[in-house]
C-alpha cells in the first residue's frame, strides 16, 4: 500500500499531569472522545471467542484484535478481580507467551503512522523471573512487521522505543493484580500513569525530539521472537489523539466502575453447544453465561424458531436457578429424545425482579442433531470445475455403519438405483477418468442395520469450463454496468457469452438465441455489458471453444447476479496497472486529472508504482481512490470526465452517493464536489478530511442548479475553491463507489 513519506510520523501527547487525580467518570464512547476512538476491547466474556481468537472491537471501527501472525494463537479467556480499584470482578484473556498466544489488530489509523496516541490497559503480569522484560500491549512488534519505530508499555514502567530503553520510572508495575496502565504520548513527551489503589497516578515522564513511529499495528501479546513471561488482560482503549489530563483521569475513573460490566450486558450469552453447531448425540446439557443483572433464567426450549422466538405455548421450559438444563431424556424436555436431522433452537430471558427493564429476552440459539442420511458431500453439490480424478467424500449420516454410493451422469439412474454393494469408508473412487466439462451425478444411501436410509441425489461439474465468475456466484447490489469477467478453460481457443434475465432460457441459449451476445478470444476473460435494468436477476454463461479439440463446445454453468438500486459514476473497479502505449492502459490518474506537474494543484491520485489504484483501503469491490493532497499554498481538486452515465435523471435518480474516508493524521479541511467545473457544494463538516471510517456523503442533485441531464464532469476537491491558505496542511483521504441514488 503506498504511502507518502511526509506523512509518517509519529505519536503526540501534552504536559503530564503531577501527582495523584480524580475526575469525573468519562465514558469511552463519550461524543467528546468517540471520533479518536480507534480501539476498545472488552469484556471479553461476551466479545471474544477463544475458538476463532478474535476479540471483536467495540469503538465501532472494526477493528477487530485478531490471531492472525503466523506461528501464533489466541489467549485463553480467564477472570479477574482487585476491589481495591474495580468494582465487580470481571472476565479477561490470559496470554501465556509459552504457547505463543498472541492478537493483532492492523490499521488502526488507515495504514499511516500515527501522531497522536493514549492507551488505557486493565491488565495483571503474572510474577515471575521471566517477566522482567514483559510488554503486554503496544504498536509495531519484533515478531510481524520489523522492530524499527515502535511503541511498547513494559512491565518495568519504562517504554521500548526505536529498540532501545526510555528510562524515567518513579515507581514499579505491581505484579499478581489487576490495574489500570495508562500511555500518552508525543514527539517530545512520553508520560504514564498506574491505578493500582483506587487513585491514578503519575508513573512515568519522558521527553525528547525525536519520538516517533510509523506504525499502527496494534498488539495484545508478548512482541519479540522469544518470549517472555505471562500475563492477563480485561480491556484495551486506544485512541489516535493526545487526551487531555482531564479525559485521562475521567476515563480512569470510568474503568474503576465499568470493567467487567460490558456497559451492563444483561443477555445470557456463551450457549453451550455453540450457537448453529452440530450435535453428534440425542441429549444435550444446555449450558449459558449469565446476564450481568440476572437473579434467574427463563427457558424456552423447542423446534421451531419462531415458536421458541415468541415464547409459544409447549417452549417454556421454567424460571430456573442455575444456567444449565439437560434435554433429551425422559422427564426432561424433548423427553423422547433428539431427533436426528432436526434443528433445536432455545433461548434464556433473564429475569431479576427488583429491576425494571427485567426480564431481558435474550437471543434464539440453535443446534442440529446430524441427520441419519449422509450430508457435508465433497465435491459440493452443484460444485464446478471438479477434476477428473477427483475422489468423492462425505460425513456419514448419525450412527451410520455402511455406504453404498450410486454414480453416474443421469439423474433419473442415479435417483432409482437400489442393491449397491456396501463399504465401510467414506469415499469414493468414481471409475476411470471423468470427461471434461461434464455434470455427473451421485448417491449416498447410509445403513445401520437393519434400516437403510436413502440419501439425495447430489451433482457436480467437472473441469474444462470457465470458472471464478466475477461477479460471484448470486452476488446481489451488483453494478447495472457490469464488467463479467472469469478464468479460461485449460483447452480453450475462444469463449461465446451469453447473458439474460431467463435461468432456463440463458441454458439453452444457441448463437441464434437473443441471449448470446459475444465471442471473445483467449486472453479476453471480461465483457462489459450494456447498462443493465435496475434490481434485477441476470444470467450468464461462458462456453469454452476450440474447434481442435474434440467435445469442443464445452457449455458453461448458469451463474446469477442482481444489481442494485443505482446507478455508477465511479467505482474505480475498470483501473487497470497496464502502462501507455499498451492500447488497454486504463491507469486511475489518466482518468482523474489531478495537480501533477502543477503549482496550485495539491491533489495527486493513485500509486506511482502498480497498483495504481488503492487495494487495501476499499469501501466496495477491489479498489478505491487514494487522493493525497498538500494545501501549502493551493487547493487540491481531482477531475473525472465521463464519457457514458451523463444524464443523471436517468432512472428517477435524485441523489448523488460518495463514500469517503480521512483521518485523524490529516491536516483538517473542507471537501467540495463540482459538476462540470461550475456547480459546487461543500460537506457540511469543515474539517472533513479528518473523519476516520468510510462514511457515505449524500447531496441532493437538484442542489447543483446544473442541467443534469449532460452532466460531462465531476471534480472532487480538497480546501476552499479559489481560495488557498499559505497555513494549509497534507493528508490523504480515500474515495470510493460514486453512485447515483433514487
Amino acid at each position: 500500500m503506498y504511502k507518502k513519506s511526509h506523512l509518517l510520523v509519529c505519536l503526540t501527547f501534552v504536559i503530564a499531569l503531577a501527582g495523584t487525580v480524580h475526575a469525573a467518570p468519562l465514558a469511552p464512547n463519550d461524543a467528546s472522545v468517540a471520533e479518536n476512538l480507534c480501539l476498545w476491547l472488552r469484556n471479553p466474556e461476551l466479545d471474544y471467542d477463544s475458538d476463532a481468537g478474535i476479540w471483536a472491537d467495540f469503538s465501532g471501527k472494526g477493528n477487530d484484535a485478531q490471531a492472525s501472525v503466523e506461528g501464533f494463537t489466541g489467549p485463553a479467556p480467564s477472570s479477574g478481580e482487585n476491589p481495591a480499584v474495580f468494582s465487580r470482578p470481571f472476565s479477561a484473556v490470559h496470554c501465556d507467551p509459552a504457547t505463543q498466544e498472541l492478537l493483532k489488530a492492523t490499521n488502526l489509523n488507515d495504514g499511516q503512522g500515527l501522531t497522536h496516541l493514549t492507551i488505557f490497559s486493565v491488565q495483571k503480569i503474572v510474577a515471575g523471573a521471566a517477566n522482567a522484560d514483559q510488554r503486554a500491549v503496544g504498536f509495531g512488534s519484533y515478531q510481524d512487521g520489523g522492530r524499527a519505530d515502535h511503541f511498547n508499555m513494559s512491565f518495568d514502567v519504562t517504554v521500548r522505543k526505536d529498540n532501545g530503553r526510555i528510562e524515567g520510572k518513579n515507581q514499579d508495575l505491581p505484579l499478581d493484580e489487576f490495574v489500570i496502565y495508562v500511555a500518552r504520548m508525543d514527539p517530545s513527551v512520553i508520560n504514564m500513569w498506574i491505578n493500582s489503589t483506587g487513585t491514578l497516578s503519575l508513573a512515568y515522564t519522558a521527553t525528547a525530539s525525536s519520538y516517533t513511529t510509523s506504525n499502527d499495528q496494534f498488539y495484545v501479546g508478548d512482541l519479540r521472537y522469544t518470549p517472555a513471561g505471562d500475563f492477563d488482560v480485561a480491556e484495551i482503549i486506544v485512541f489516535n489523539t493526545a487526551l487531555t489530563d482531564t479525559q485521562v483521569e475521567g476515563i480512569s475513573e470510568w474503568l474503576q466502575a465499568n470493567v467487567g460490566s460490558g456497559g451492563g450486558h444483561p443477555l445470557a450469552s456463551r450457549p453451550s453447544p455453540k450457537d448453529g453447531s452440530l450435535h453428534e448425540n440425542t441429549w444435550a446439557n444446555l449450558v449459558w453465561s449469565a446476564g450481568y443483572y440476572a437473579v434467574s433464567h427463563d427457558l424456552y426450549f423447542g423446534s421451531i424458531f419462531d415458536d421458541v422466538n415468541d415464547g409459544a405455548e409447549g417452549t417454556f421450559v421454567g424460571n430456573l436457578a442455575v444456567t444449565t438444563q439437560v434435554v433429551g431424556f425422559p422427564g426432561f424436555p424433548a423427553a423422547e429424545g433428539l431427533q436426528p436431522g432436526t434443528t433445536y433452537y432455545w433461548r434464556v430471558d433473564e429475569v431479576n425482579d427488583a429491576n425494571a427493564a427485567s426480564p431481558w429476552k435474550g437471543d434464539v440459539w440453535s443446534f442440529a442433531v446430524p441427520p441419519r442420511t449422509a450430508y457435508f458431500p465433497a465435491p459440493a453439490d452443484g460444485g464446478e470445475s471438479v477434476a477428473l480424478d477427483a475422489k468423492l467424500t462425505w460425513t456419514p449420516g448419525f450412527e451410520a455403519k455402511l455406504h453404498a454410493v450410486y454414480f453416474g451422469d443421469n439423474f433419473e439412474d442415479v435417483n432409482n438405483a437400489a442393491g449397491g454393494p456396501l463399504s465401510g469408508d467414506a469415499t469414493f473412487t468414481p471409475p476411470g477418468p471423468l470427461e471434461l466439462a461434464k455434470i455427473y451425478y451421485w448417491r449416498v444411501d447410509e445403513s445401520d442395520p437393519p434400516n437403510t436410509y436413502k440419501g439425495a441425489v447430489w451433482s457436480f461439474r467437472t473441469e474444462g469450463t470457465a470458472a471464478d465468475p466475477i461477479p460471484a456466484k448470486g452476488a446481489v447490489d451488483v453494478s447495472p454496468t457490469p464488467i463479467l469477467e472469469w478464468t479460461a478453460a485449460d483447452l480453450a481457443g475462444s469463449h461465446e457469452i451469453y447473458l439474460g434475465t431467463d435461468a432456463d432460457a440463458v441454458a439453452n441459449a444457441g448463437k441464434n438465441s437473443p441471449e448470446y451476445k459475444a465471442s471473445q478470444s483467449v486472453g479476453e476473460e471480461t465483457f462489459a455489458a450494456d447498462r443493465l435494468e435496475l434490481m434485477t436477476t441476470y444470467y450468464w454463461r461462458v462456453d469454452e471453444v476450440n474447434s481442435a479439440e474434440p467435445g469442443s463446445p464445452w457449455i458453461g454453468n448458469v451463474w446469477s447476479f442482481t444489481t442494485g438500486d443505482f446507478l455508477v459514476v465511479d467505482d474505480f473497479e475498470a483501473y487497470n496497472d497496464i502502462d501507455p502505449p499498451d492500447e488497454a492502459s486504463n491507469r486511475i490518474f489518466d482518468k482523474w486529472i489531478d495537480g501533477y506537474g502543477t503549482l496550485d494543484n495539491g491533489a495527486l491520485v493513485g500509486n506511482p508504482l502498480p497498483p495504481y489504484a488503492e487495494q487495501t483501503i476499499v469501501h466496495g469491490g477491489d479498489q478505491s481512490m487514494n487522493y493525497a493532497y498538500d494545501n501549502a499554498g493551493k487547493t487540491s481538486e481531482a477531475t473525472l470526465t465521463l464519457t457514458d452515465q451523463r444524464d443523471w435523471t436517468a432512472e428517477g435518480v435524485t441523489k448523488l452517493s460518495i463514500w469517503i474516508r480521512g483521518s485523524a493524521a490529516n491536516a483538517a479541511d473542507r471537501i467540495y464536489v463540482a459538476l462540470n467545473g461550475t456547480a459546487l457544494l461543500y460537506h457540511d463538516d469543515t474539517a472533513a478530511t479528518q473523519l476516520s471510517g468510510w462514511k457515505e456523503w449524500i447531496i441532493d442533485l437538484a442542489t447543483f442548479g446544473v442541467n443534469l441531464t449532460n452532466v460531462d464532469s465531476i471534480s472532487i476537491g480538497i480546501g476552499t475553491r479559489n481560495a488557498p491558505s499559505p497555513s494549509g496542511g497534507t493528508g490523504t483521504m480515500y474515495f470510493d463507489d460514486i453512485r447515483l441514488v433514487r
